[in-house]
């Protein structure tokens, strides 16, 4: 089943969130129409890959083109009229920028992942419930509502403005016509009743300057409330939305939308600034005692711009966090001299400044962990001018795409005295600094990624992918690099909450409750609110293994991405089971009923065990020697599980693989995964090719009824079934039994 067609059959609660991410950006017309294709190319690859998004981007067009031609013969105006204005909008929109729509249909299909496995767990994790807060929506529909009640006051003082200009200028016009006049006219009774009309008019320009002061004055008022409370707490949700997305958690929506509350507020600024160099002018032409303009218009602007730096210091954000092509999912680790990318946008999106700021990065080396020598510095183009070209959605940004950090020779000799452990625990920033010059002020600007790892061997990724995963775990604090200096405790629930995202970001299928309470029994704590501690996830082995927890479920993600992620995506892998709960789950099952589990002893292992039944009627279990990755390589495991053979003493080998747990014939199951069609038994003199033979890998075990272990070290033979059938013809079973046999664990 495609991921779209689960996608469909989710509850209504869930459609609400698929609904939320599908927009002009990429509709859902599209991803409808076009579910087989879309989920068949590699939309991850492509968003750090311009060339490959380019073909992907011709070829998305192409199965429109397709698509319109199919609806044109049906003669179904609505949608031919729709495919029509879709066909237009991608190619206008992506054409000069392929990348942004491999990212976006990237991130759909992560997040539609993510969804399917949060809908098949029983409850909602603590994570992601405390990101879908009512209260935190209100607060957002709230921010927007002020935001636009602030613009129009402000456009309404600019009227008051106006108006007393207007005044003004009429009084100045009557005033001066007075003072033209001979001193004898200035005693007549019709001059003597326009200078008290003039002074009426004076009084009212008097209130009027108060009142367009006063107005102003609440305009600054409401911006700075506004600006300390509610956009602040807008901002520090986004960033810490942007945390949990990263390490693989819901994708953090809403920058668009503070953005233009960060334009409104800096056009309202800007707007009130230059209501105040009005007044100042009007101040030149005319003033009197008592004139509120010299006494208030100061103290206002010195708020105004104060309230202006503050608003571009938090509008200088990073938008996408470093990351190198070659691992998308694994966001904030970087390898000495390869290339990552970063994104920064200011959110003060105003056309003065399009190719007006240039933005420099560098390296913090203030690591403050365990007193660490090692420094680096930033390779490749690290000056870029900030514009609004090269964001689909027009917004103002630049993106680093050829950055390489490079680490300073020490004398202290660093690298050979710090372990693996240490590199990977060790914490530094990439920062970025710009200067904004605008209307005559002057704004120096900053900012910092979060904390990433630098490593130096692939070796030491996953370590340092779980030092990520546990920072922005436990931590909303966006620079604390001296973190695992004293790393604390995280809640089990949202641990288990996180290694699912893994599952359902990296290899598309979350986890369910089982999978997870066989993860905390892992762990050796139970499924509920305990603390587990950084050593325990990440540092100390597991009981009698010589590896830790993490790097055996980091083997896991790896064998599924590489060998069995069909299988896995369409839940046959039930996985996470202990040898206790399997033999529980398949006692009762019928005879051939077997299932799919990792190796809690070889990293990145996976074996089946099937239930049989004895002649006396006692029920036995069988479980085969686990395939790795090397194993694996030679033969799908798809194959391996139908053509897989037993050896019963001098019986037949036959496959034992009947029902996949609980229910489900084999072949119904794993069918459509196989890659060929099993070969029929033939003879020799068939041939195949230039007369040979056909030859396939056929895996073959013989169980044993007594604990001796055959010595064959494999249970894969190159043997085809013709050769097989003709060797039982002139061969003993001994002999036979040395030549394919392999270990099958026996219980």
């Amino acid at each position: 089943m495609s991921q779209w067609s689960q996608v469909q059959q989710l509850e209504i609660k869930f459609l609400e969130q698929v609904d939320q991410f599908y927009d002009d950006n990429f509709p859902m017309e599209i991803r409808h129409l076009l579910a087989q294709w879309i989920e068949s190319q590699d939309w991850e690859a492509a968003s750090n890959n311009e060339a490959m998004a380019t073909i992907l981007l011709q070829n998305l067009l192409i199965q429109v083109d397709e698509q319109l031609d199919r609806v044109s013969q049906e003669k179904n105006l609505l949608l031919i009229h729709n495919l029509k204005r879709i066909r237009k909008l991608l190619q206008g929109k992506y054409h000069g920028n392929p990348m942004h729509i491999a990212v976006i249909i990237s991130n759909c299909l992560r997040e539609e992942r993510r969804i399917l496995a949060a809908a098949s767990m029983p409850v909602q994790g603590p994570l992601e419930k405390s990101l879908q807060n009512s209260v935190v929506s209100e607060r957002q529909r709230n921010v927007e509502h002020k935001v636009s009640a602030i613009k129009n006051s402000a456009q309404m003082t600019d009227q008051d403005v106006k108006y007393l200009e207007d005044l003004q200028e009429e009084f100045d016009f009557r005033y001066k016509t007075i003072q033209s006049l001979e001193q004898s006219d200035k005693n007549s009774a019709l001059i003597k009743q326009e200078m008290l009309a003039l002074q009426a008019m004076l009084n009212t320009l008097d209130y009027k300057r108060k009142e367009v002061l006063s107005k102003i004055g609440r305009v600054i008022h409401e911006i700075d409330t506004l600006m300390s409370n509610m956009l602040t707490e807008e901002l520090l949700d986004w960033k810490r939305r942007q945390q949990i997305a990263c390490i693989g958690g819901p994708l953090h929506g809403g920058l668009d939308q503070l953005q233009n509350c960060f334009t409104l507020l800096a056009e309202s600024l800007f707007q009130v600034r230059r209501q105040l160099e009005k007044l100042d002018e009007l101040l030149t032409r005319l003033t009197y005692d008592g004139d509120p303009i010299p006494l208030q218009r100061p103290q206002l602007l010195e708020k105004v711009n104060f309230l202006l730096y503050n608003l571009f210091r938090n509008s200088f954000v990073v938008e996408r966090q470093p990351c190198m092509p070659t691992h998308p999912q694994r966001p904030m680790v970087l390898k000495t001299l390869i290339q990552f990318t970063v994104k920064l946008r200011l959110l003060i999106k105003l056309p003065e400044l399009n190719y007006q700021i240039r933005v420099k990065a560098t390296i913090d080396n203030k690591c403050n962990f365990f007193h660490s020598n090692r420094r680096f510095v930033l390779c490749g183009t690290h000056v870029k001018a900030m514009n609004m070209d090269e964001s689909a959605n027009g917004s103002l940004s630049v993106e680093f795409r050829h950055l390489q950090p490079k680490e300073m020779k020490s004398s202290a000799g660093s690298k050979g005295n710090e372990g693996s452990h240490m590199v990977t625990e060790e914490l530094h920033s990439i920062s970025f600094e710009t200067q904004v010059c605008l209307y005559g002020l002057t704004i120096n600007l900053e900012t910092s990624s979060l904390p990433v790892v630098m490593i130096s061997n692939v070796s030491q990724l996953p370590n340092a992918w779980a030092s990520i995963i546990w920072y922005n775990l436990s931590t909303n604090d966006p620079q604390n690099l001296s973190f695992f200096n004293n790393p604390p405790a995280a809640t089990l629930s949202q641990l288990l909450e996180v290694l699912s995202w893994q599952f359902s970001s990296y290899v598309g299928r979350g986890l369910n409750s089982e999978q997870l309470n066989m993860l905390a029994e892992k762990l050796m704590v139970s499924y509920n609110d305990y603390q587990l501690s950084w050593a325990k996830f990440c540092k100390e082995h597991l009981p009698g293994k010589s590896f830790t927890f993490w790097v055996w479920l980091e083997a896991i993600l790896d064998l599924i991405k590489k060998h069995i992620l069909p299988l896995w995506i369409d839940g046959y892998v039930m996985g996470f089971v202990s040898k206790e709960k399997e033999r529980i789950l398949l006692k009762d099952k019928t005879p051939g009923t077997f299932l799919l589990r990792f190796s809690e002893s070889n990293l990145g292992g996976i074996t089946f065990t099937w239930v049989d039944q004895l002649e006396n009627g006692d029920v036995t279990f069988h479980s085969v020697e686990p395939y790795n990755k090397g194993r694996l390589s030679a033969l799908p495991f798809a194959d391996i599980l139908r053509d897989y053979k037993v050896i019963m003493a001098d019986n037949v080998p036959e496959n034992p693989l009947k029902y996949l747990y609980p229910d489900i014939p084999k072949d119904k199951a794993f069918g459509k995964h196989y890659s060929s069609q099993p070969n029929e038994v033939s003879k020799p003199s068939d041939g195949g090719g230039k007369g040979y033979v056909p030859s396939v890998f056929i895996p073959v075990s013989k169980i044993l009824n007594d604990s001796t272990d055959p010595h064959s070290p494999s249970d894969l033979l190159p043997m085809s079934p013709s050769v097989y059938a003709v060797l039982r013809e002139h061969l003993s079973p001994t002999v036979i039994e040395t030549a394919v046999c392999c270990k099958l664990f026996h219980s």
